[in-house]
């Protein structure tokens, strides 16, 4: 499998294939990275799709890893190797998801203790325990039956982590006003959600993300009002 290949030498591979266009599966055909592809039947175009994200993704977490190896003072590289890693659970699975939570959540609280004024990190925080705290109890269950210790947060955890990153920097980003609006409705606080669901309807829409925090305000603030 592709991930038994020592990440040098992956690079290396991909590389080589990206540089000669002319090259052919029959030409390749011992190569670990190559034979993966041939394996999974991707056609050649679908090849070099495959493998122009699999460098991406490869080279930004190499380079995280060699940040912290030589600074692990550095906070951004904490922060940003949480969301990397968060990223792979999203296209890896469940299981991925939740072995990586522990070391995820590990790497935010380090880049907020070096850098207690990084509001993004603080709110990742946030979002991390509201996830926990709303997986459903069957899944809570499921979650059980592959770790021992599986993670758990409640939802005043995330509204704390919400609120001390709008402490930080107000306003600073439209999803952390909506998610304290949809903490407080799991909270059953019905005016204080009315009132950070607003704020994040009328957050400017400048990005897409903005967009569908707008659009997202809109309907639990009919919700509030049904």
């Amino acid at each position: 499998m592709l991930r038994d290949v020592p990440l040098a030498r992956l690079l290396c591979t991909m590389y080589r294939f990206y540089c000669r266009r002319e090259v052919t599966f029959q030409q390749t055909e011992n190569d670990s990275f190559l034979l993966y592809f041939r394996q999974v039947k991707l056609t050649r175009e679908s090849v070099q799709t495959e493998f122009l994200w699999r460098l991406a993704r490869a080279s930004r977490d190499l380079a995280l890893l060699s940040t912290l190896e030589k600074n692990q003072a550095c906070f951004a590289a904490h922060k940003w190797f949480a969301i990397c890693l968060s990223d792979v659970g999203d296209y890896e699975g469940i299981k991925v998801k939740i072995g990586n939570s522990y070391t995820i959540r590990n790497h935010l609280e380090q880049a907020i203790e070096l850098n207690p004024k990084d509001a993004t990190s603080i709110h990742i925080l946030g979002y991390w325990c509201f996830a926990f705290a709303e997986l459903a109890w069957y899944q809570r269950k499921v979650v059980a039956v592959i770790f021992a210790s599986p993670p758990t947060a409640t939802y005043e955890e995330a509204l704390a982590f919400f609120l001390k990153a709008e402490e930080v920097d107000p306003n600073f980003y439209s999803k952390n006003l909506l998610m304290l609006g949809k903490t407080y409705m799991m909270l059953r606080d019905v005016k204080p959600a009315a009132l950070w669901l607003t704020k994040a309807r009328d957050y400017p829409a400048v990005t897409e993300e903005d967009k569908q925090v707008h659009k997202e305000a809109l309907e639990l603030l009919k919700k509030l009002d049904g």
